[in-house]
């Protein structure tokens, strides 16, 4: 750990704050803490930052209950940014947008970064506003029989391919599986947080069971 005496802050008395959501990654915002903001935000275990337009210290969530739980702070190299990792409890722009980096400027046509949450918003989309020729469009249209019959049939070739030691084929069927399941969770109304919660909340309990251990 090291100590806030050794951040450099600016000719202001400021230091940029990039917010990131811990669980996600995404980033949510960009603001400023000064020293009492930075400190009030180690006290209270929630964000403070300094606002550069009304020139005074800024408690988000202070007014629209919008806070944001702080899971960690880093300094970069020269210790004159901070990444600070939040688990927010609602939008974090002002505009009542999840991020405040919403404008697109530019977009690779070559590289496009797959990320779960954007199957998971694709196939949402397929649910939503059918598209003809879908093959997720018909899993919803066919309804949770459907669904479900196939996600059992992707677990036994998972099973198949596994239990051959053919690697290639089974992370091939893994991937038929995730898909699958993603349907089946759009169809329940279930959520990547959801799951990703489930399985931190897991995480804790093998910490404490793991602790007990050595302990005896």
């Amino acid at each position: 750990m090291i100590d806030i005496n050794s951040l450099k802050f600016d000719e202001k008395g400021l230091i940029p704050a990039v917010v990131l959501h811990a669980e996600t990654g995404r980033l949510l915002t960009l603001a400023y803490m000064n020293r009492e903001s930075l400190a009030i935000t180690l006290e209270k275990g929630l964000t403070c930052f300094f606002s550069r337009s009304r020139q005074t210290l800024w408690l988000k969530g202070e007014t629209s209950g919008n806070y944001q739980k702080v899971v960690s702070i880093t300094a970069d190299c020269d210790r004159d940014a901070l990444e600070v990792k939040v688990l927010p409890e609602g939008p974090a722009c002002h505009l009542g947008t999840d991020s405040c980096f919403e404008n697109l400027l530019f977009e690779s046509d070559e590289h496009h970064p797959f990320t779960l949450s954007g199957l998971m918003s694709l196939i949402e989309g397929r649910k939503l506003d059918k598209k003809e020729g879908s093959y997720t469009t018909y899993l919803f249209e066919k309804g949770i029989d459907k669904i479900l019959k196939k996600v059992g049939e992707e677990c036994t070739e998972v099973i198949i391919g596994g239990k051959a030691g053919d690697k290639k084929e089974t992370i091939y069927e893994i991937a038929d599986l995730t898909y699958h399941v993603m349907v089946l969770m759009i169809e329940m109304g279930i959520t990547l947080e959801d799951i990703h919660k489930e399985l931190a909340s897991r995480h804790v309990i093998d910490k404490k069971v793991k602790q007990e251990k050595m302990t005896t």
